[in-house]
């Protein structure tokens, strides 16, 4: 006969084995999936991309090109039809000005013509910003 300690601890260990390989499974699969999830920045981009390609040699959309404007004025991409009040505007694109361009361009810029209503979360301004920056480099 085996005593109740022994076996209330084979019964504990039985029991706790599958939870805790249960809890490090869950984790591996997190860890795992947050390492092949997209870009908050990137996903955030779909929205920008029917209207502006960030890839050196595309042409221009509805909006310009985007890649290579960082640190540059508005309204320098060639063959881009600028609205005067941005071609005007004096604004180069760094941090601070996207992010206010991207809370709401208008705010930035009265009388640009860009349709967009903007990002109200400062969160998701950071993670374009940042993919924005890394991405037309």
């Amino acid at each position: 006969m085996v005593p109740v300690g022994r076996h209330s601890r084979r019964i504990a260990a039985r029991a706790i084995l599958p939870a805790v390989l249960a809890t490090v499974m869950a984790a591996c699969f997190q860890s795992a999936m947050a390492q092949t999830a997209p870009d908050k920045g990137e996903r955030l981009y779909l929205r920008c991309r029917t209207c502006h390609e960030v890839a050196a040699g595309k042409p221009n959309k509805v909006g310009p090109n985007l890649n290579g404007f960082w640190g540059k004025p508005a309204g320098h991409v060639e063959g881009f039809k600028y609205s005067p009040a941005l071609r005007e505007s004096g604004v180069v694109w760094d941090e601070k000005t996207l992010d206010v361009w991207l809370t709401h361009p208008t705010s930035l810029i009265k009388g640009t013509t860009m349709a967009f209503i903007g990002l109200p979360d400062k969160a998701d301004r950071d993670a374009l910003i940042a993919y924005l920056r890394r991405a037309t480099n």
